[in-house]
């Protein structure tokens, strides 16, 4: 922890050595420093504030240290942009002999921090609203009659825990719920924290309410959170946990798979939990009109297309959660945002309902999905 707190300090120490001196004014300085080193101060407790036994103290601190860290992640990006344009500014001003480029440094200085400031407020504000429901129509070769329409509501990466609670979960149970969809799906990362801590929180999951009911798939942070004891409180609630099987539903006549798996990386947690398409699928009755998958982490579908499924249901990237970071999210994941193919598999990754860390959202905006199977 000590080492990571000190590649934090250094990265201040950074950005400040390259626009403090810049800066059009002492005041501007003065204000720029001072920022640095309350970020420095703030950052470590979006992590150790847990550890604090007095909530309304934790709370607030954690609070403080993850929009530190939000505003730090502008700060950094901007502030290498920043350093881009004048390396190429320099280029081409000894090429062309264009003159002084000192307002340029000066005023581009000043404009970093005051466009991270305007980005961290723009993040939080889209954040922080309810998220709004993006209806996706999915074509399905061969779909039944009985089943045009047949709809589902995903939500994904709630992350219930230090920023969101109670409130911001009610909120949601209402959308989904006035969606009358057929089914819901809720694909992982529901929570970051204990049932202890968070129990009162994740209650109004109680109240989905779905044809054939809400159907759950652990995520990589209930792992870290304690998988067991969020499997038993979720059965509890009324959701079913699908770990490596299937279940299947009979819709007007029509046989439905709904298949789940446990997250991809469960296995570094318990070996008995190893993330398993074919298990899930493992007896399904093959003349079934739609195999669907649950799987928060779009990298399933590397084993789902072979074994057979049409669509499967993945969180877990987040869209990225704000710019620049969403062009990054390929290196780990086959698939970013939004709905997409792999052989005869349809993939559709939600953006996530919530977000993690930082209560920020910018250029990507969180979202309840609503499917709808239709005819290809």
């Amino acid at each position: 922890m000590f080492r990571l707190y000190t590649f934090v300090g250094l990265l201040h120490v950074l950005i400040g050595w390259r626009l403090v001196p810049d800066m059009p004014s002492t005041a501007a300085a003065t204000a720029m420093i001072l920022w640095l080193v309350a970020s420095t101060a703030l950052i470590p407790f979006a992590l150790a504030a847990r550890r604090i036994k007095r909530r309304a103290l934790a709370t607030g601190l954690m609070w403080a240290g993850l929009l530190a860290l939000g505003s730090f992640s502008s700060l950094f990006v901007l502030t290498i942009i920043r350093d881009v344009a004048l390396l190429i500014g320099a280029a081409t001003n000894a090429l062309l002999r264009l003159g002084s480029m000192q307002a340029f440094q000066s005023y581009s200085a000043l404009a970093v921090p005051g466009l991270a400031a305007l980005f961290t407020l723009l993040g939080f504000i889209n954040a922080r609203r309810p998220a709004r429901v993006r209806s996706v129509d999915v074509p399905i070769a061969g779909l039944p009659a009985a089943l045009h329409g047949f709809s589902i509501a995903q939500i994904s990466d709630l992350h219930v825990g230090p920023t969101i609670k109670r409130d911001y979960v009610d909120a949601i149970v209402d959308a989904v719920n006035q969606l009358g969809a057929d089914l819901i799906a809720v694909t992982g990362d529901l929570v970051d924290g204990s049932v202890a801590q968070l129990a009162h929180h994740t209650q109004p999951m109680a109240r989905l309410t779905a044809r054939h009911g809400a159907y759950f798939v652990t995520g990589n942070h209930e792992y870290y959170s304690g998988a067991p004891a969020w499997v038993a409180e979720l059965r509890r609630l009324g959701l079913r946990v699908l770990i490596n099987e299937h279940v299947v539903l009979e819709h007007a006549g029509v046989d439905i798979v709904v298949a789940g798996v446990t997250d991809y990386s469960a296995h570094h947690f318990d070996e008995a939990h190893r993330s398993d398409p074919l298990a899930a699928i493992a007896g399904a009755p093959a003349d079934a009109a739609v195999k669907l998958l649950l799987a928060h982490q779009p990298r399933s579908a590397l084993t789902a297309a072979p074994a057979g499924f049409d669509l499967q249901l993945s969180g877990h990237t987040h869209g990225g959660q704000f710019l620049p970071w969403n062009f990054f999210v390929w290196m780990q994941q086959p698939f970013t945002a939004g709905l997409h193919r792999l052989d005869d598999l349809w993939v559709y990754t939600s953006r996530g309902t919530g977000y993690w860390g930082p209560p920020k959202r910018l250029g990507v905006p969180s979202e309840i999905t609503h499917l709808r199977l239709v005819p290809a």
